[in-house]
């Protein structure tokens, strides 16, 4: 039998397995949520959202204003005598008494008041989008036009003028001619009925949606080409997002599959006959991921259909369609109960989801937001075209990390880690040391060394996406500490393994030597993604605070080489009590490095 009739063996067993045996008692079910589901949906999409109705209590005694504020179905108006409003305030979120707002103290009242804004907001729109000279009611309109955005986000050049520059006492002169710009038109080329409409429209349109997003709060559906200012709004493509996330949840609900097949395998023992099948580890691994692959992407496929997009938009999705099934099987094979599995599943794709959706939300206003690969499906969306090297960076980090990830599956399918009883974290290093070899510690080391690169710049991609739209002293602080902090733990994970795993191993000479290994790995494996995965933002502020030492190869070598040493001489002088605070020492010195760096100290 050749290598791909296993795989298809082993893939007709995975499905009959995974949909048709526990069918005939899920099957009934998952029609029965589905209906429930589709009903739903249905009843929220003819009567809108409401689940915030009738959040906040209001007391007045002015009709008008309980008129006003009952438009919107957040409030419960009550309309009772001043006397007996000024004696029960406590009892309601906002009282407006003889035309003044009294909010209670609390959150609640807080949240209320500005829900309240929103709605008088809304009523003086509408008031004043009927005033017979509307121009007078809006004396300033702003003409908005979508052009290309030539914001240079680049940190002003080196790493050296980062640090502020010493400014001069005297006030700033201009210098050099002062061009002449005309002043533009005073009257809008619109007429007072168009502009009327367009406001009206705007004003009327219910704000379901607004009630939950500030971004969505001051934006309007507006006919005209001008706008108010309270109008303006930042240039989110929300509807693209919650469009793809259409295309994504999909993935986390077809990866608990397959991490659920794998967890009952072991929990069951029914692995040990997969085991015993003369057929390598990675064709069984093949053979069962291949239908959850298939069911990924035919059902990305068929969303193309559905929504009418390209199938080009499923370009950027493979990847991460990898990463989910790499993802999903070491995830499996880790998880000692259901309980532990749902706890690391959920966890993990809160991470993803972050990853993914923080940054495309600013696919049209930052070049950070090519970090996800959701970036590039909404540029597919938009009909904008993206370059190679581009795709290259929203996606590489992706499909290095799936190989390095199935890799280690392939290494560790076997009896004595699939049925180990062990904790997550000692789990992890039997992992990690299935993949060195005590006969080849340094070659073992600096392949380790390589492939942990890819996951420390993903988890330092993670944290630019996280920090980035921080102010800038804070972000910048956070990023040099956590950075620092995620590249010592991965360096340190091979000399703590070796050290745990294999007795006599940390001697002095065995430091020093694993210590040159090491960093010689993460300058290597730095230097080779350097031109896919950072080429985008290692100009920028965010990323010369990270990647700012990688343009010399003496300086990344030896913080590389003085931290690892600092760890390992821990290990060798206290075990694993002195892991952690050598770990911290480390991470404090890799810090002062970059900060000497940034300050312009070397040069």
């Amino acid at each position: 039998m050749t290598i791909w009739a296993q795989i298809l063996t082993f893939a007709r067993w995975e499905t009959k397995k995974s949909l048709i045996v526990p069918g005939k008692k899920i099957l009934p079910h998952a029609i029965l949520l589905l209906i429930l589901l589709g009903g739903a949906t249905l009843m929220s999409a003819e009567s809108g959202l409401h689940l915030q109705d009738a959040m906040y209590s209001v007391g007045t005694d002015d009709p008008v204003f309980a008129g006003i504020v009952a438009s919107d179905n957040r409030f419960r108006v009550i309309v009772l005598d001043r006397t007996v409003l000024t004696r029960y305030q406590a009892s309601f979120d906002l009282v407006m008494v003889e035309g003044q707002v009294l909010p209670a103290d609390t959150d609640r009242g807080a949240a209320a008041t500005g829900a309240l804004m929103q709605v008088y907001d809304r009523y003086r729109n509408a008031v004043y989008s009927r005033e017979a000279d509307i121009f007078a009611a809006y004396p300033l309109l702003v003409e908005t036009a979508t052009v290309k955005s030539e914001l240079d986000f680049s940190a002003p050049g080196s790493g050296a003028q980062l640090a502020s520059q010493v400014r001069s006492r005297g006030s700033p002169l201009p210098s050099g001619p002062v061009p002449s710009i005309a002043p533009p038109d005073p009257v809008p080329a619109i007429s007072p009925e168009e502009f009327r409409a367009g406001m009206i429209q705007s004003s009327g349109s219910d704000g379901t949606l607004i009630r939950y997003s500030d971004y969505l709060g001051g934006s309007g559906t507006s006919a005209s080409p001008y706008q108010t200012p309270s109008q303006l709004s930042p240039p989110l493509p929300f509807d693209a997002i919650i469009l793809i996330f259409v295309f994504i949840f999909p993935l986390y609900f077809i990866s608990q599959f397959l991490m659920m097949s794998v967890m009952n395998e072991r929990i069951e023992r029914r692995g040990e006959t997969l085991l015993s099948t003369p057929v390598k580890s990675w064709v069984v691994i093949a053979g069962k991921s291949l239908p959850y692959t298939g069911a990924m992407l035919a059902v990305s496929l068929l969303l193309c259909l559905v929504v009418g997009a390209t199938p080009l938009i499923v370009l950027p999705l493979i990847p991460v369609i990898f990463f989910f099934l790499a993802s999903g099987l070491i995830i499996g094979m880790t998880a000692r109960s259901f309980r532990e599995l749902s706890f690391i599943s959920i966890f993990f794709s809160t991470v993803i989801t972050c990853y993914l959706f923080f940054p495309s939300i600013f696919a049209d206003v930052h070049v950070m937001s090519l970090v996800s690969p959701v970036t590039l499906m909404i540029y597919t969306l938009e009909q904008q075209p993206y370059t190679l090297s581009q795709f290259l960076f929203s996606t590489s980090l992706f499909s290095i990390t799936s190989i390095v990830l199935l890799y280690t599956a392939v290494v560790n399918f076997r009896e004595e880690r699939l049925f180990s009883t062990k904790g997550l974290v000692s789990t992890g290093v039997d992992f990690i040391s299935s993949m060195l070899h005590p006969g080849h510690p340094w070659l073992s080391l600096f392949l380790l060394g390589m492939l942990a690169v890819p996951f420390v710049f993903m988890a330092q991609m993670l944290l630019l996406v996280l920090v980035f739209n921080l102010p800038l002293p804070l972000s910048l602080i956070l990023i040099l500490v956590a950075a620092a902090a995620i590249e010592e733990i991965a360096k340190s994970v091979g000399i703590y393994t070796f050290s745990t795993r294999f007795p006599g191993f940390l001697t002095w000479k065995n430091v020093l030597a694993g210590a040159v290994v090491t960093a010689l790995a993460f300058l290597i494996a730095e230097k080779l993604l350097l031109l896919v995965t950072i080429s985008q933002i290692a100009e920028s502020v965010f990323g010369t605070v990270l990647f700012s030492s990688l343009t010399l190869l003496w300086v990344p070598f030896l913080i590389h080489l003085a931290g690892i040493l600092i760890t390992g001489t821990a290990l060798r002088l206290g075990g694993r009590a002195g892991y952690l605070p050598g770990l911290c020492l480390a991470t404090l010195v890799h810090c002062a490095a970059n900060l000497w760096i940034l300050r312009g100290w070397l040069w």
